[in-house]
């Protein structure tokens, strides 16, 4: 058999919103085998799965919901596959935002996105440095502190200091990527941050290949 046959899925949640292939190409420039799909058994399957959005919160969740892919997103993270939730996606593992207040996330992780602050340009649309908080997560192996990545957001997660890996100075410090377990997510975009984000990508495959 070939490469890629043999190679495991990783599952792009496809809810219909957002620039879903821009992710999905990020993970196929690392050899993985990438489906875009809202198809329920197949991503029940799947060796691991990314949760990509941009835009609007509450239209992102109520999408996922019409989709009837939000429990299912929960039942995957809670069976310990390795999981990525990027930009607005992040969000969307959280309680909620205030950029919807009446909508729900997925409530996986304890937390809000907030606004940034007043007097900071809105969105914050560029590239940004790293400050990683806490050594030997495996999806930073070979990326170092003060490393650049590319950020496009109005609102940033606040929640507890222990999920925190990496924030980056934005007037504040915004929390730039999460951890728990298999669990991970980041408010930058891995698949427009070139080389490093190249990199991030394969250290997430190399997580979906060893479970």
């Amino acid at each position: 058999m070939s490469e890629v046959e043999t190679a495991p899925l990783i599952a792009i949640l496809d809810y219909g919103i957002g620039n879903l292939r821009s992710a999905q190409k990020g993970f196929e420039r690392v050899g993985a085998d990438v489906h875009l799909t809202s198809d329920s058994g197949l991503i029940a399957e799947a060796a691991g799965v990314v949760l990509p959005g941009v835009g609007h919160f509450g239209a992102c969740m109520r999408e996922l919901r019409a989709a009837k892919l939000d429990d299912l997103a929960c039942s995957v993270i809670e069976s310990g596959v390795p999981f990525l939730g990027i930009c607005i996606g992040m969000q969307m593992l959280f309680e909620g935002s205030e950029e919807a207040p009446d909508v729900r996330g997925l409530g996986v992780l304890p937390g809000q996105a907030l606004l940034l602050p007043d007097g900071l340009p809105r969105p914050q649309m560029q590239w940004n440095q790293l400050n990683i908080q806490r050594d030997g997560s495996p999806l930073l192996a070979g990326i170092k502190d003060r490393s650049w990545m590319y950020f496009v957001h109005s609102y940033a997660v606040e929640t507890e200091p222990d999920l925190v890996v990496a924030t980056c100075e934005y007037g504040i410090n915004v929390t730039a990527m999460v951890e728990k377990g298999s669990l991970w997510a980041t408010q930058f975009h891995p698949e427009k941050s070139g080389e490093l984000g190249r990199a991030f990508a394969e250290n997430f495959y190399r997580q979906v290949i060893a479970q």
